[in-house]
């Protein structure tokens, strides 16, 4: 486990994306393309963009096609899809548009697998709810053996497929990272331990996602162990919502641009869900009490992190949920101060700058000391190289003041006459 808590913490975002009803949606995806190009540059490490077809506020239909543009303006930002919704898809055409993605981003591709969060997306499709979370095990299934370049010949209730393989092999070796979405239900962990897969824990600071954290670990733990596996900590990625600025009183002001509107939307899809229960409580107050989301300082975020460290001991990577809570200037600041602040004291990156300053103020008087004296010494060695530097030249110009006998030749001094008036 030490080696493991050496490592990076790794930090992204988990992009729904949430945008009221009353902003045009055009400009609103567009957005979403310049907040992932500003990450790429501040040096974020991952976003994860998600799958929906109703409600109104997740207005991504296609990851895919979001990320394959996402990757056109950025440079090293690896870009995952949070979720794939595998019961709405043939697992074939899954398979095909991800190694797609895997050439054209040249493996900066994550496919992220799940069941499909919204019912009414399912309802829509003609899908039982309860038959979601079978069906997204079985295109797992396939589109993992397509990966590996088996070829399947296999029929369900709602696919068939005939000598199906890839045309393309995988950019990446052996194939791009999978992950699976997990929650509350084990469900996610049982697949991640039988196929060895990184885990998408999407409520990890929900009070019921949290409780489910260690539960859900050990559960993927134990199913990997029955296939001969060893689950690594660092396939956790964690999420959360969160919102920075230089005081919690800005951070405040910021988020009453779009917070209520983000927890009218969630009460009203799923009231179970939502940040707020208790009505007789402001729901951004309840939020920050309950600890499901931060509206604070970095230091307020970094003590949400090490509360996840406790619980999750080495996981690696955390994805902020990006919810427009704030404008986006303000929101661009939060998403920097996060880089500038928080990661650097989650990993460390500041230990041995802070050990260098201590080093040379607790011996600061001693090394001065050391420096005035050099100083000294080298302010008389300056001085007697001088006066050597005008002996010299005394010589090189008067060459008989400094010869042997002296030798009178047609009436004049051997002296230099110096100069005359």
């Amino acid at each position: 486990m030490a080696a493991t808590q050496s490592r990076k913490k790794r930090n992204g975002i988990f992009l729904a994306p949430f945008h009221p009803l009353d902003e045009d949606p055009t400009l609103a995806i567009q957005r979403d393309m310049e907040l992932i190009e500003h990450l790429d540059r501040i040096g974020y490490d991952e976003a994860w963009v998600g799958e929906h077809h109703s409600a109104g506020y997740e207005i991504i239909a296609s990851p895919e096609v979001f990320l394959a543009a996402v990757a056109e303006r950025t440079n090293r930002i690896k870009l995952g899809t949070g979720v794939v919704s595998l019961p709405y898809h043939h697992p074939l055409t899954t398979a095909n548009r991800i190694i797609q993605l895997d050439h054209q981003t040249k493996g900066r591709i994550m496919f992220g697998a799940g069941p499909g969060l919204l019912p009414s997306d399912a309802m829509m499709l003609g899908i039982e709810v309860a038959k979601q979370r079978p069906r997204m095990v079985e295109a797992l299934d396939v589109i993992l053996r397509l990966f590996n370049g088996e070829t399947v010949t296999e029929e369900t209730e709602w696919y068939k497929l005939t000598n199906a393989r890839l045309q393309l092999t995988p950019y990446s070796n052996p194939h791009p990272e999978v992950a699976v979405a997990s929650s509350v239900t084990p469900s996610g962990g049982k697949l991640a331990g039988k196929y060895g897969l990184g885990m998408l824990c999407v409520a990890a600071t929900n009070a019921s996602g949290y409780d489910a954290l260690a539960i859900n670990w050990e559960v993927a733990q134990q199913v990997a162990k029955e296939h001969g596996r060893t689950m690594d900590p660092d396939c956790l990625r964690l999420v959360g919502p969160i919102h920075i600025a230089e005081t919690r009183e800005q951070a405040m002001e910021n988020v009453k641009y779009g917070f209520y509107k983000w927890s009218d939307y969630f009460n009203s899809i799923n009231p179970m869900a939502a940040p707020n229960a208790d009505k007789s409580k402001d729901p951004l107050d309840a939020m920050i009490e309950s600890g499901q989301g931060i509206v604070g300082t970095p230091d307020d975020a970094i003590a949400q992190i090490r509360r996840l460290e406790e619980k999750m001991p080495g996981f690696g990577c955390f994805l902020q949920l990006a919810h427009n809570w704030a404008d986006f200037d303000t929101t661009k600041k939060s998403y920097e101060l996060w880089m500038r602040h928080v990661m650097p004291e989650i990993n460390k990156m500041n230990d041995a700058r802070r050990a260098s300053f201590g080093w040379a103020t607790d011996n600061a008087e001693e090394f001065i000391g050391q420096a005035m004296s050099a100083a000294m010494t080298t302010i008389q060695q300056h001085y007697e190289d001088e006066e050597k530097r005008r002996v010299s030249l005394r010589r090189s110009n008067c060459p008989t003041l400094f010869q042997g006998p002296l030798h009178v030749t047609g009436g004049q001094s051997p002296l230099c006459p110096g100069p005359r008036g």
